[in-house]
């Protein structure tokens, strides 16, 4: 069989086959396309192995989130990061983030992280963290890192003294609010009971 004969057979499976079986050959194509095609390249682009993340949880949630108010958010929240030095104009995602937010991730050399800088990193949890960053030190020309969640009161022992290798990108702005529910939803029966559902 020619290629070209191959081709337009594939083809019309593709984009005109409506039955079973063309939507069975349409989801596996962009299965592939996008973990073996789609994603190596944004890897290569963006300089991380994860260019694109899901929020999974409320801890980085502003009550009200899309519609809330910074300026409130801010005077309720003030006490707690004064005592780290980032003042109000250091905030990057000033409405906070939302379980199932779709975030765009960037590699970002260490030195170039600030105070306020919104980043994914890995612990020995079995998902990777997006936290803020609060403190940043610097010792034998090495970085360390520590984060929070705008919505915890406290932080997580793994989150403190974060290193560089840590480290997966930087969260740059919000492709998809709440569009990450699509996978999600497939694993809340696994999550705690606190964890479950969205964020109010």
């Amino acid at each position: 069989m020619k290629l070209k004969e191959v081709l337009k057979k594939l083809g019309f499976l593709l984009w005109k086959d409506n039955s079973l079986r063309g939507w069975i050959f349409s989801i596996i194509f962009l299965f592939i396309f996008i973990k073996f095609i789609f994603f190596p390249i944004m890897s290569l682009v963006t300089g991380t192995p994860l260019p694109l993340a899901i929020v999974e949880s409320c801890s980085m949630y502003h009550n009200g989130n899309l519609l809330s108010d910074y300026n409130e958010w801010w005077e309720d929240s003030e006490p707690k990061y004064s005592e780290y030095e980032i003042e109000k104009q250091d905030f990057t995602f000033k409405k906070g983030l939302n379980k199932g937010d779709i975030l765009f991730i960037i590699g970002k050399k260490p030195e170039k992280l600030n105070l306020g800088d919104v980043i994914i990193f890995n612990t020995d949890h079995k998902n990777p963290i997006i936290h803020r960053i609060i403190k940043i030190e610097e010792a034998d020309d090495k970085y360390f890192f520590s984060t929070i969640g705008d919505n915890n009161n406290g932080q997580m022992s793994s989150e403190v003294n974060i290193k560089s290798e840590q480290i997966v990108g930087k969260a740059i702005f919000k492709i998809a609010p709440y569009l990450g529910w699509a996978k999600l939803i497939f694993f809340e029966y696994n999550q705690r009971e606190s964890n479950k559902g969205f964020c109010n």
